[in-house]
């Protein structure tokens, strides 16, 4: 962290591809540019600048008394308190908040339980051929982009991992790999691509079960043309040594695509790892979102939806703790409260609402306590996830006001000792 200099090794967490590369040009304290250029990344980083207020009510307040306002409210009626991984806070900061939402007996949502969760449960439901971003540079000689093209919301993916590097097993790479790009409805594929078809949304899972059909060996009768299309594209995808399939786990352009998708999708990777070798590389999206799943999962077994109520965490993946905000007593969100702000919105005028994170100040729903904190990477240093689940450090350029992960942790210590004085 410097007044001004050009740190290098900077991890961007702009998108999923956590892009650990950067150099950051900084003068008196700002933020003037970064090298290698992408789009994304100069909007993550911006200028660096953000607001380093405290309020309780929407009044400027001291830290002291806005965390003892924290505690009181959280402490009031801990069982039916709502604790939030969101965006933008280091894996650190969530491990503090699963720990307090752990001695209040809470409940534990994720800013992405609802756009993730259909890929996350047919994971847990099939299980996944998943691989690191390195594996697939290096390896993957046919890429299958499935209704995504990353250059949109992933700008240096094909540069990075595919299709574009030369890899220790693809040495000629660009020209050493097969694409296949699909589009279904209004997700595009990459215009790239060797082979391209275009797929409405309802002939998307149809063509996945096709195409794994074809991969397993089965005899099929006609088919229409889209469909024979998708099994012309298996044929040429057995033939691979390694294959990858790209897909979004986020929401795209097209609103109608199946919820089914996922579960298809990871199909087809099982039954390529037949006759050949598959993974399934899901681009997610940036701020750390992957390293809450990630820190949920090591401490409770689940990525979503968890219950600590019982006083051990359950898993209720159909009743998720955002959908019951109005039940709650208090809603904390650990991290950018805007990621959640939508959800939250319907109950946040009845409901205590408490951020701690980057512009908790300046939420666009009624805060009872606001904290703000550094950026992760930015102005805070500490670990996130790729969108791959590799761990990468963060080594912020700029200093900031507070860390969101010490700010939780004195949180959870007045919690300790406030429920250790109730305590018979």
């Amino acid at each position: 962290m410097t007044a001004s200099g050009r740190p290098g090794n900077v991890t961007c967490l702009g998108c999923g591809c956590g892009c650990d590369d950067l150099a950051v040009d900084v003068q008196a304290g700002r933020i003037v540019g970064l090298t290698p250029p992408c789009p994304l990344a100069q909007a993550w980083f911006g200028t660096g600048q953000v607001p380093s207020a405290v309020r309780i009510g929407g009044a400027e307040a001291t830290l002291e008394s806005a965390l003892a306002e924290a505690v009181a409210r959280l402490t009031r009626s801990p069982r039916d308190v709502i604790v939030v991984l969101a965006p933008e806070a280091t894996v650190q900061a969530h491990r503090a908040a699963l720990a307090l939402a752990d001695r209040l007996g809470a409940a534990v949502d994720t800013a992405t339980s609802t756009p993730a969760a259909a890929g996350l449960l047919a994971a847990q439901r099939r299980g996944r051929a998943a691989a690191t971003l390195g594996e697939l540079r290096n390896r993957a000689d046919a890429v299958l982009f499935w209704g995504v093209d990353p250059a949109e919301r992933y700008p240096r993916y094909g540069s990075r991992y595919a299709p574009e590097p030369v890899g220790t097993h693809v040495p000629e790479g660009r020209r050493g790999r097969l694409v296949i790009g699909v589009a279904i409805g209004q997700d595009r594929g990459p215009p790239q691509a060797d082979l391209a078809l275009s797929l409405t949304p309802d002939q998307e899972v149809p063509a996945l079960s096709v195409m794994r059909a074809v991969v397993q060996g089965r005899a099929l009768g006609e088919l229409p043309a889209p469909l024979q299309a998708a099994a012309d594209a298996a044929l040429r995808l057995v033939k691979a040594r390694y294959v990858a399939i790209v897909h979004d786990a986020e929401p795209g352009n097209e609103p109608a695509r199946s919820p089914y998708r996922a579960e298809a999708v990871l199909a087809l990777a099982e039954a390529l790892n037949g006759p050949t070798r598959a993974v399934l590389s899901s681009l997610r999206a940036g701020g750390n979102c992957s390293g809450a799943e990630v820190a949920l999962t090591w401490q409770t077994g689940y990525p979503l939806a968890v219950r600590y109520q019982s006083g051990a965490p359950r898993y209720s993946p159909a009743r998720r703790p955002l959908a019951d905000a109005e039940r709650a007593s208090a809603v904390l969100v650990a991290g950018a409260l805007e990621a959640v702000a939508p959800s939250l919105a319907p109950s946040a005028a009845k409901v205590a609402v408490i951020g701690i994170g980057p512009r908790a100040s300046t939420a666009t729903i009624p805060l009872r306590v606001a904290v703000d904190t550094g950026v992760a990477g930015i102005h805070e240093g500490g670990t996130a996830y790729r969108m791959d689940d590799v761990p990468l450090p963060l080594r912020p350029p700029l200093a900031g006001a507070r860390s969101a992960a010490d700010t939780l942790t004195a949180i959870l210590s007045a919690v300790h000792r406030r429920l250790g004085e109730r305590s018979p």
